[in-house]
């Protein structure tokens, strides 16, 4: 595994702490627990718990002045060098993505609201107007002075503020943002005046208190700008800034509203375009990249009570599925055993952001950790199942420290482990001590419902003396249900399959959670319910399989073709000539059918089926329905939701009362019965095609769905 160092110039004289214990031969010392009497490497108390005294530090601030700012020591913090890769300046966060489809949605439904429910816009206009009308006048023109004044100062005292601290790229952003959003509220403002229906301008403006000839503005083209400016630059994560901003803006709202200068409508449209805007512009253009360095890390350990002297960073394949899993150190101290850290960042937290959600809205009785989910969140989540592993008797990292690295990451402390992970492993060394022990590691969990989540080969480590260590418990769960708790099983029982086979993998599980245990996972063991990695193998697998039974059928054809014509070089014409083809084409048939049955193989799944079933034969082997929605069932929604669209749009436009009232119902009737008569029609044609006996009101169904799918 590739190592980056980070480690202070005057480091000399610490060669027992500066190499990695696990790379060393004979003393075993580093891979060791930390001794808990160690003043150097072992936090009090309270700067154990850190993070809970920092809650309200948890908000933006610029890379410069953000994640090492509030760390003390300074002066070894600048003697720190690092040779860690390039961060980018800007990263695109799929949370702004989110939020940027989000607000399109919003808008959408609220111009569909205003083209389909006039009724219900204009009742609440007036009840607005009503409640707002009885408002004192010197209160309003309080209200009213105070917003416009308000709304401006706001962001220019936050851009002084961020200017100060050296935060100028938030603040060019925040001006972008304004700038576009004033431009899509003028193009709103020319459609609404032109092109778009009435009832949806009706909804947006009323008569202008200062002229009844004139409409007010749909779109407030000054409001939207700031809202838009003020939501790029970061304010709303800033509880203080927040607190201001939302008071402006009721203040603002109410005075317009009760003056007449504004609808409802048009209000919530022009806080859905600033909103939205600004996160369009934050996805195009990126946030400023606010990751801790590794410079950012030894002060941080500095701060809770270690003495580090490197850092090296430990480069891990970044995967879809695990690339959220947090970057990983390892810490050498001045005295006492190394530590392994990892660090949690937003930017990595964001990684296969769209993944849980679609897994979270697609799995049936699933419960998965929320697609969005805070830093605190995030390091509360982790820290617990640290805890409760060590508990329930497993071997699990230990956790010994935890604090954050500035507003934007957190960091967790564990003692360090070393080994090697169970896919680094030769298939020599997998025996079936080390199987029987990765089980029990399972079982110890599993008998305090804890679920790891994630058994595939790079979370099970193997230290020098053979034990098996679980890691990466950061997406398990705690009172975990029966289903997830089966699903550990199939998804164990399938790493281990990859690797020794399903005999092995079955053999091994049932001598440690018997076999009931082992037969209860069947209905799970199917590839929805593994991990993505290990779907992955899975297909790779079944593409090899593929391969190489095509290729027995075309070496099977070939020889078929070659003992064809080395038999039948001379043969005689006519009648004879034709049976003896036919006759040799029914054998080839044959010799590719036992060729292709020879050649196939049973894919893992099916294997490991046959495993438990020759153990437990009355095991259910049924698969259970995990999937919520299918795509094919998506797909229908959206295009059914589609058409219903443009068929409504077509039906408003239709006066019901008198085309029923001047209808010709006989002639309806008759319509109606030779239209239907069509369907029956068509499906005796096709009766008259097939050979075989069909019936002929599914034939009539039939017949009636492909009408309708067309």
């Amino acid at each position: 595994m590739k190592q980056q160092s980070v480690h202070p110039d005057d480091a000399a004289g610490t060669s027992d702490a500066s190499s990695r214990p696990d790379a060393a031969d004979g003393d075993d010392k580093g891979a060791g627990t930390a001794d808990p009497k160690e003043p150097a490497n072992t936090p009090s108390a309270e700067t154990s718990s850190s993070v809970a005294a920092h809650d309200d530090r948890l908000d933006d601030t610029s890379p410069q002045a953000g994640p090492a700012a509030d760390l003390p020591d300074e002066g070894h913090t600048e003697a720190v060098e690092g040779d860690e890769p390039l961060l980018p300046a800007r990263v695109h966060r799929p949370s702004d993505l989110m939020r940027l489809s989000v607000g399109i949605l919003g808008i959408v439904v609220l111009l569909a609201i205003a083209a389909f429910a006039h009724g219900t816009t204009a009742g609440l206009e007036q009840d607005i107007n009503k409640g707002t009308g009885q408002a004192p006048d010197l209160m309003i023109k309080l209200a009213g002075l105070g917003s416009s004044i308000a709304i401006l100062l706001v962001p220019v005292a936050f851009a002084i503020e961020r200017l100060v601290k050296r935060d100028g790229l938030r603040i060019a952003d925040g001006v972008l943002a304004a700038v576009l959003a004033h431009g899509v509220t003028l193009a709103t403002d020319l459609w609404v005046a032109r092109t778009a229906p009435d009832s949806i301008q009706e909804a947006l403006t009323q008569p202008s208190p200062g002229d009844i000839h004139a409409l007010t503005d749909p779109v407030h083209g000054y409001l939207a700008p700031v809202i838009a400016y003020m939501t790029a630059v970061g304010m709303s994560r800033r509880p203080r800034w927040r607190a201001v901003l939302w008071i402006v803006l009721l203040l603002d709202t109410f005075s317009m509203l009760v003056a007449g200068y504004t609808t409802p409508f048009s209000i919530i449209l022009t806080v859905l375009i600033g909103w939205t805007v600004a996160y369009g512009t934050l996805y195009a253009v990126g946030s400023p990249n606010v990751r801790p360095t590794g410079r950012t890390l030894m002060a941080g350990l500095r701060r809770v009570g270690f003495k580090p002297v490197s850092a090296a960073r430990e480069e891990a394949s970044d995967t879809t599925e695990g690339g959220d899993r947090g970057r990983r150190y390892f810490v050498t101290l001045e005295d006492g055993p190394p530590l392994d850290v990892t660090v949690v960042d937003r930017e990595q937290q964001a990684q296969g952001f769209f993944y849980r959600v679609w897994r979270r809205l697609t799995l049936r009785g699933i419960t998965t950790r929320r697609s969005l989910q805070s830093l605190r969140q995030a390091l509360e989540q982790e820290a617990l199942l640290a805890y409760a592993a060590i508990a329930a008797g497993a071997n699990a990292p230990k956790l010994i420290a935890t604090s954050e690295l500035g507003p934007d990451a957190v960091m967790l402390v564990y003692e360090h482990t070393g080994g090697r992970t169970l896919d680094s492993l030769s298939d020599d060394e997998v025996t079936d001590a080390l199987l029987h022990d990765t089980w029990a590691q399972v079982k110890a969990l599993q008998s305090r419902r804890i679920a790891h989540r994630r058994l595939v080969g790079d979370a099970i480590l193997v230290d020098r003396s053979g034990t098996v260590i679980l890691t990466d418990l950061r997406v398990g769960e705690i009172a975990a249900g029966d289903l997830v708790l089966r699903m550990d099983v199939s998804q164990l029982l399938t790493t281990l399959g990859l690797r020794v086979g399903a005999e092995r993998a079955v053999a091994s599980a049932v001598s440690v959670l018997g076999p009931d245990a082992v037969a209860d996972c069947l209905p799970m063991l199917q590839p929805i319910a593994l991990s993505r990695s290990t779907r992955a193998t899975l297909r790779r697998l079944a593409r090899e399989r593929a391969e190489r039974e095509r290729e027995a059928v075309l070496e099977a054809s070939q020889l078929a073709k070659q003992a064809r014509a080395e038999e039948h070089k001379e043969t005689e014409a006519g009648k004879t000539a034709k049976k003896a083809v036919r006759a040799e084409q029914r054998a080839e048939k044959r010799a590719i059918d036992e060729a292709l049955e020879e050649a196939r193989e049973e894919d893992l799944l099916t294997q490991i089926r046959h495993q438990v079933l020759l153990i437990r034969p009355q095991a259910p082997v049924e698969p259970a329905r995990l999937e919520r929605v299918r795509p094919r069932t998506l797909i229908s929604f959206i295009a059914g939701a589609i058409g219903a669209y443009f068929l409504l749009t077509q039906l408003t436009h239709i006066e019901f009362g008198p085309l029923i009232k001047n209808a010709e119902w006989g002639w309806v009737a008759a319509a109606v019965f030779f239209s239907a008569l069509s369907y029956v029609a068509a499906a005796m044609s096709l009766l008259g095609f097939v050979p075989e006996r069909v019936p002929f009101l599914r034939t009539v169904a039939a017949q009636v769905a492909g009408s309708f799918v067309k």
